[in-house]
């Protein structure tokens, strides 16, 4: 969930020898030359523009619900020149839009009308530096910053001057850009954008200048703008990349070029078939495949490749053919897992498993512990609390759970629950009214239980929702729904019964019986000292704390003291019989969405636990996803086994994935 957002050691050798894969430090492929402009006033109008002025296109879908139907219902393009005299970089952007929605309630979002994101990464790093993105609508002035980045997280809207003016079915939006520094002849800028198109029918699109995601924060999904002279000359480099020996192995997707004085670095597209061609600034360049990793298809190949020399020159195409050698990835996943024969030797493996997936998918830091025969077993941490400033992770290094909160809330509520202190069967509206719900009467129905094993018929989060308001999608009790805002609720009633905060309760009823210390779920100074920052493809975010405890995503902890929580359930302790044997029992079936991957074992929904029916006997455990930190544990009841493993993250789900097959369930038996 969001929150309120795969062996031998010796060929593990050979990995840790070249597999580092750092996805934010490549760029999207697409490039764009701005050239010196004459006196520009943004105003909207394009009047003082060159007249042979190149148009980019805004090319590439990037997501939203549909397709734009054709070039009248969305298309643009843009251009791009600069000024020395105010070291200011302009854009002037000509947009067709057929049904143009304005949002002008104080509730506008992105995703409400029509509006614009730009995405800068001013020094534009090869080797990694941050965006800053602009939300721009009439009422949206929204700014995301890398607070690693020195350009970044100083921007503001005063380095801006923006202006629009609609005429019809068409939209111009004119940008000046005050780079200061950043602004040097013969230097690339990173920058793409988002449109997001809302339509009368209700349809969103999201559409910019090249490929990838999350722009407001990968600096490895921008474009290149190039700055060169009015008399710059071009020249064209082509070729192809080919695998030696021969093989079937997917193409990589870009090709990388740097200039002679490390000053301007660009990116290539590269083809299905391996073709690429670029349009370059006269000069000696070095030209490499940049990522020694890449994925196709969900799978990992690595690649390698000897740099190139290329000399373009003006108005001349140079052919420079590139030869990679490259297999996939090795499947470091045993027939068998490692944790049920579990012995001193196995360490070796459990460490070369770890950091060969670590750098596959790019993944900062891990804090890992294993539980056997009733007890720990293992523990070690790995990597750093933050790329940027390569910060180590320590053993008091704390990560953010995520819904890991859910099943620990839930244990408490069970102890209130035994003592008569709550009835999981009442409807909590007769503990607590809901005014956020109470147009809708079938909300009355709502329980405890319905709360914890996730069929309330709330969303997950109403953020979710086109009017980020919350609504119940079935009558209560009849299906399934995963719902953070259920445990939300509930923690508003547990502290009006109580009349205690939610973290007083917590403390009483597992923190203090599990001596489950150095785990927080609000601000504070010890936190704040500790707390490992997460990551967006390998760049960091900031340290951000939540202000009041959520019960569906807000605790912070670490491997080896949450073992004490998965040991005291695996000991059955705090509870009686009866409600572990309900906690452990099928509540819910899960939902699968048409060609969503189905469980390898018969899976379901306990109370606030993911139980498994496997070779093994049955396991419970939950996983947990807050975007930039990603984590899961599991116990396996009859081995008197387990894990647990969080990571700073958001690329980790492929190792947190092949872990499980690693520690137990071994390799997956093909059709």
């Amino acid at each position: 969930m969001t929150r309120p957002t795969r062996s031998a050691l010796s060929l593990c050798a050979l990995l840790f020898s070249f597999l580092v894969y750092i996805p934010g430090f490549a760029h999207n492929g697409k490039m764009a030359y701005a050239r010196p402009l004459g006196k520009i006033t943004i105003d909207g109008k394009l009047s003082d523009w060159p007249i042979n002025s190149p148009k980019y296109q805004i090319s590439y879908m990037l997501g939203g619900e549909s397709k734009p139907k054709n070039e009248a219902d969305f298309s643009g393009y843009f251009q791009v020149g600069y000024r020395l005299d105010n070291r200011s970089l302009y854009l002037a952007f000509t947009i067709t839009d057929n049904d143009f929605i304005e949002d002008t309630s104080s509730h506008a979002r992105f995703d409400s009308q029509d509006c614009f994101e730009l995405c800068l990464d001013a020094r534009h790093l090869p080797f990694g530096s941050g965006v800053a993105s602009f939300m721009y609508s009439k009422m949206l002035r929204n700014i995301n910053r890398a607070f690693y980045d020195s350009f970044a997280q100083k921007a503001s809207w005063d380095i801006m001057e923006v202006a629009e003016v609609r005429k019809g079915t068409e939209r111009i939006v004119e940008w000046r850009i005050n780079l200061g520094k950043e602004l040097s002849v013969g230097k690339s800028i990173g920058l793409d954008f988002q449109f997001f198109d809302k339509d009368n029918d209700n349809t969103f699109s999201i559409s910019g200048w090249g490929k990838g995601g999350y722009k407001f924060q990968s600096p490895g999904n921008l474009g290149d703008i190039l700055i060169v002279p009015a008399n710059q000359k071009l020249g064209t480099v082509t070729g192809n990349l080919t695998w030696e020996p021969k093989s079937n192995l997917p193409m990589p997707e870009r090709i990388r070029f740097t200039s002679e004085n490390k000053k301007l670095a660009v990116d290539a597209e590269v083809d299905s078939t391996g073709h690429y061609s670029a349009e370059l600034p006269v000069g000696k360049y070095q030209s490499v495949v940049p990522d020694s990793i890449f994925f196709k298809d969900a799978r990992a190949y690595s690649v390698r490749t000897a740099t190139t020399g290329v000399a373009v020159k003006p108005r001349q195409t140079t052919t420079a053919n590139i030869v990679m050698s490259g297999a996939i990835v090795p499947d470091l996943i045993p027939e068998k897992g490692v944790l049920p024969d579990y012995t001193e030797q196995t360490q070796q493996r459990i460490d070369d498993f770890v950091n060969s997936y670590r750098k596959v998918y790019g993944i900062p830091g891990v804090s890992l512990a294993l539980i056997k025969d009733g007890k720990v077993v293992y523990h070690k941490v790995y990597g750093e609390k933050n790329s940027a400033t390569h910060e180590k992770v320590d053993e008091n290094t704390l990560f953010e759970a995520a819904s890991v909160t859910k099943p620990v809330f839930a244990f408490a509520v069970q102890r209130l629950a035994e003592r008569g202190v709550i009835d999981l069967d009442k409807p909590l509206y007769l503990y607590l009214p809901y005014p956020d719900i109470a147009y809708d009467e079938r909300y009355k129905l709502i329980t405890a239980r319905h709360v914890l094993t996730h069929r309330t018929g709330f969303p997950n989060w109403r953020y979710m929702n086109a009017d980020g308001k919350l609504n119940i999608m079935f009558t209560p009790g009849t299906s399934y729904n995963y719902s953070g805002e259920g445990f939300e609720y509930l923690k508003l009633v547990i502290e009006k019964i109580t009349g205690k905060k939610v973290e007083q309760v917590l403390k009483e009823e597992v923190i203090e019986p599990m001596e489950l210390y150095h785990t927080f779920f609000s601000a504070n100074d010890s936190l704040k000292a500790v707390k490992s920052n997460g990551h967006f493809d390998m760049m960091p975010t900031p340290v951000d704390m939540p202000e009041s405890p959520g019960m569906a995503w807000s605790m912070h902890t670490e491997a080896k003291i949450f073992t004490r929580f998965m040991l005291y359930m695996l000991e059955q302790k705090g509870l009686k019989p009866a409600t572990y044997d309900s906690m452990f029992s099928k509540h819910s079936e899960f939902k699968f969405d048409p060609g969503d991957p189905q469980p390898r074992y018969p899976s379901y929904m306990g109370m606030s636990l993911e139980i498994r029916e496997t070779p093994f006997g049955k396991s419970f455990g939950h996983g947990g996803n807050n975007g930039d930190f990603r984590c899961q544990f599991e116990v396996y009841k009859d081995l008197k086994a387990g894990y647990v493993v969080f990571t700073n993250s958001s690329t980790a789900y492929p190792f947190i994935e092949a872990l499980r097959d690693f520690l137990v369930d071994g390799k997956a038996k093909k059709d």
